[in-house]
């Protein structure tokens, strides 16, 4: 869980304003804080918390000079969010005119890249996920990365890549069928 006080180590203490959260999926203690740029040109980083348990409910990373918008929403509350878009007719994705949004699952992934656009430094702009699995498969793909002079990461990375080039190759199949 990701609470208020790791949300303003992210953004640095830059607050730049606030107000109340306007719709309901996060509940009624919701409020809104936002920390932007100097410059229009810069950076925004919103949060959505309560103002009661000081859970973070939703984080968005607007990345202005390389074009890129990050959201994490915590995992009990992505039904409820996109509900809450539809019946305002939002579009669930779009960041802004141009941009949509990156969404992230990993809780630090969103805060180290929030931060890292606070204070205008490079961040590694792939997305972050977590593998779970038994410590004996761990074993064996440790074994296999090592046997390959590679380290599990780029094992996984390789791995995960092959899956989605054969589901779009197959979505391309079925699309010419």
């Amino acid at each position: 869980m990701i609470t208020l006080k790791d949300y303003l180590e992210a953004i640095d203490f830059k607050i730049t304003g606030g107000s109340d959260y306007g719709w309901d999926c996060f509940g009624p203690n919701a409020r809104y804080m936002d920390s932007e740029g100097e410059t229009l040109n810069e950076y925004s980083v919103h949060a959505v918390f309560d103002t009661v348990d000081r859970r973070v409910y939703c984080i968005e990373a607007w990345d202005y000079p390389n074009d890129r918008a990050y959201r994490w929403i915590d995992p009990a509350y992505v039904k409820e969010h996109a509900k809450e878009c539809a019946n305002h007719n939002v579009d669930l994705y779009s960041a802004c005119d141009t941009m949509n949004f990156t969404d992230l699952d990993v809780e630090a992934d969103i805060l180290e890249k929030a931060n890292a656009i606070v204070l205008q430094e490079p961040y590694d702009d792939r997305v972050q996920l977590e593998v779970d699995m038994s410590e004996e498969d761990m074993l064996q793909y440790m074994k296999l990365a090592h046997s390959l002079d590679i380290t599990f990461n780029e094992l996984v990375e390789r791995a995960l890549r092959e899956a989605i080039d054969s589901a779009e190759e197959s979505k391309r199949n079925d699309c010419e069928d």
